[in-house]
């Protein structure tokens, strides 16, 4: 397969659990350009060889989260052989923090109260190691007992008002302030502790980056004269950290650059004490505010999407594995996923249905992570997901050479980009700007099209080359710097599709007078946002010469016109465009008699066509995409998906009929290539649980490498050797049933 098609750049819930540099895990790992080094001063150790990393050697891994009472009460042998029986290659297991599951000698290091003579961590590790695992361990530090008040009131978290932070879920206990000298001194003596004594190959922290995470701004007597040294400046006397009117206050502007120098400052400290101890170990923190230092500076990444629930959609979990992707490449991703059903209200002890846990982490496989279940607390008193893990982890077991990933293969790079409106300032058609992606990554998962997620932060040619197409979904906010880079995209051959105020704003989210993107999109600015509209259409017209109808109205040619959306920019053309999509103007919708057009047809357009050389540009000015997440009308969705289809203006790499939904993604190993369908057909993806899995039968056609010589076709999870054609350079092939997950591998010689 031609190269340029290998994507070589990588939780609506959740965060990531991060490791520091290690290199060298695929033959496509290092991939990413040489960047400025954020982390220059670290000491970064030397490089772990593929062979001897415990990281990247680990495909399946399981978490146990020790609770309090859990030494009287748990039996190791019983985790380990259930272990055993899912062939776990990694494990990750409770430490130390707010609770020590080991005999400690730090000082206010509180150990469990059911700990006696015993050491759970020790034992776990022993029998882990035993069997050849990978080991991690955990530390929680974001909360403390009464005695660590007692001895060091100045550890403890302080609200705006000065009163010291009690813990929200459990009064009892006291929240810490990560970026003082408990972390800084005493999380550092408990690090290097549990280094010392059991030597695992990593530590990761959960809840360690306080504001960015779950305090809010701390008041403490070490934050405020910190925070005065680094900007001469007093505290912002607010928590509006996240709110879009701090974004350009100064004070606000300081805390963020500050607080995370000082979580940086601390990454490194606790890195260099365990690399001291162990140089081939590294610290995990569990996010970091800056996505991008996270991807190129952690070479091992465990996302922590671990359910959904409410209206979260099944693919979610895929979403947050790309956006990872499009900053660390192809380094190691795992995905830490629950058996609990815990939402909103924290049902820590809870089971999700067997259909909702297999539909969760086959789209994390589907979509390039290691699957790692977590389960809370080492008794089991629902035993039901037992056998749902086994199943699935013996299968990718059996096949774990094609799971070994080499590159994603997509034509179609989907732009993300942190700087968004949200918040009480932002105008009224800046709310919900979320919608706006989530309502393309639906499309395009409707559509069945391959595509990965690509970091507006990393636009270069190299980070680019495998895309033939880029959709900037209402990305608003672009540098300069980022608008040439997109210039310089489509000078190369590369096609855009763009909506609405996209590019109308710096990265300081300052408006510009016309578009940053003007020259590309043909448009100008023309001062308004419409909005919202009541009872307004689009007009769907064919060629008034031809009489043909534009490819972008492909199956809607009997429609003559379909719902518009929410808001709309207006906009004056700079050149001539077809008119495939005019704007029918609201009118009236009460009382029954009045609802007529006023204005049935204008020559106003609400799509923007361009061809320049080999690139084609589509610019939408309204809020398809959030209007097609908010309504999910299929004509929106069918629409959007031939827009980006005449955009792309080349064979489709893969082609999907017989109904059903799926996420579907391609793979590239050593000597294989994959297609991943996760069924995600089913009355409650929009709403979930899922209550059972109902299987469907796919037809697909799947472009092959160039020249490539097919040996084998299997159907993984069915065990399958199924009947296929090879004709014209694709793969057709029918999948007669895929209940959860199924993977067309493809031998190659």
């Amino acid at each position: 397969m031609d190269r340029r098609h290998f994507v070589r750049s990588g939780a609506i819930v959740g965060g990531a659990y991060l490791l520091g540099p290690v290199a060298g895990q695929t033959a496509m790992a290092s991939i990413l350009p040489a960047q400025a080094n954020p982390f220059s001063d670290a000491v970064i150790g030397d490089p772990l060889p593929t062979e001897d990393n415990p990281f990247d050697r680990a495909m399946r891994w399981a978490q146990l989260a020790f609770v309090e009472n859990d030494p009287a009460n748990y039996d190791p042998a019983f985790w380990l052989d259930y272990f055993k029986r899912l062939h776990v290659d990694g494990v990750l297991l409770s430490a130390g923090g707010v609770t020590a599951f080991y005999p400690t000698d730090v000082p206010l290091h509180h150990r469990s109260e059911w700990l006696g003579n015993t050491d759970p961590l020790g034992d776990m590790m022993k029998g882990a190691r035993k069997q050849g695992m990978s080991v991690i361990v955990r530390t929680d530090p974001h909360a403390a007992r009464q005695e660590v008040l007692d001895a060091h009131p100045d550890w403890i978290a302080v609200k705006p008002d000065g009163q010291k932070q009690r813990h929200w879920a459990n009064p009892e206990l006291w929240v810490t302030c990560c970026l003082g000298p408990y972390n800084f001194e005493f999380m550092t003596q408990v690090h290097r502790e549990i280094m010392e004594r059991y030597q695992p190959d990593g530590i990761f922290s959960n809840r360690w980056s306080g504001p960015w995470a779950y305090t809010g701004i701390c008041y403490c007597e070490h934050c405020t004269a910190n925070f005065k040294v680094f900007s001469g400046m007093e505290l912002p006397r607010s928590n509006k950290l996240f709110d879009e009117s701090t974004r350009l206050d100064p004070i606000y502007i300081q805390y963020r650059k500050w607080s995370t120098a000082r979580l940086r400052e601390l990454w490194l400290l606790w890195d260099k004490e365990i690399r001291r101890i162990k140089p081939s170990a590294r610290f995990i923190p569990n996010g970091f505010p800056d996505k991008l230092v996270i991807g190129q500076q952690s070479d091992v990444i465990f996302s922590d999407t671990q359910f959904r629930n409410g209206a979260v959609p099944p693919w979610a979990n895929g979403k947050g594995a790309k956006e990872l992707r499009a900053s660390m490449g192809m380094k190691p991703l795992m995905n830490i996923f629950s058996i609990a059903a815990s939402g909103p209200n924290r049902w820590m002890d809870s089971v999700q249905s067997d259909a909702e846990i297999r539909i969760w982490a086959a789209d994390g496989v589907a979509n390039g992570m290691r699957p790692c279940f977590v389960k809370f607390g080492a008794t089991v008193k629902d035993k039901r997901w037992m056998t749902t893990l086994e199943g699935m982890y013996q299968r990718y077991y059996r096949n774990e050479r094609y799971l070994r990933n080499t590159a994603p293969v997509a034509r179609v790079g989907l732009l993300t980009n942190e700087a968004h409106f949200s918040g009480s300032s932002a105008k009224p058609w800046q709310q919900d700007s979320n919608d706006h992606a989530l309502g393309m990554y639906h499309a395009l998962v409707e559509r069945h099209i391959p595509f990965e997620s690509v970091n507006a932060g990393l636009l270069d040619e190299e980070h680019l080359r495998p895309f033939k197409l880029l959709i900037l979904s209402n990305v608003a906010s672009l540098s300069d710097k980022q608008c040439d880079q997109l210039r310089q995209f489509v000078a190369r051959g590369g096609s855009l599709v763009a909506t609405f105020e996209t590019s109308r704003y710096d990265e300081q989210n300052k408006e510009r007078p016309d578009f940053g993107l003007s020259d590309l999109l043909g448009v100008s600015y023309d001062n308004g946002v419409e909005g919202p509209m009541k009872n307004s259409y689009l007009r769907l017209r064919n060629d008034a010469a031809t009489g043909k109808f534009h490819p972008v109205l492909a199956g809607l040619e009997d429609a003559y016109r379909i719902i518009n959306g929410y808001y709309r920019v207006k906009v004056k053309p700079n050149g001539s465009f077809p008119s495939p999509v005019t704007l029918v103007p609201s009118y009236p919708d009460l009382p029954m008699e009045d609802v007529y057009s006023r204005i049935p047809d204008t020559d106003t357009r609400e799509l923007y066509l361009r061809e320049m050389g080999n690139s084609r540009i589509a610019y939408i000015p309204w809020d398809i995409e959030r209007s097609f997440w908010k309504l999910l009308t299929p004509d929106h969705g069918k629409l959007l998906g031939n827009i980006i289809t005449w955009a792309l203006n080349e064979e489709p790499l893969l082609e999907i009929s017989g109904g059903g939904v799926f996420d579907a993604t391609i793979w590239r190993q050593a000597h294989s290539m994959t297609l991943h369908l996760v069924n995600l057909t089913n009355p409650m993806m929009m709403r979930g649980p899922f209550r059972e899995l109902i299987p469907v039968t796919a037809q697909c056609s799947l472009q092959l490498p160039a020249g490539a010589k097919i040996t084998g076709v299997h159907l993984l999870m069915s065990g399958q050797r199924p009947s296929y054609e090879i004709k014209n350079g694709r793969l057709h092939i029918t999948v007669p049933q895929i209940t959860d997950h199924e993977i067309v591998a493809l031998d190659l010689a």
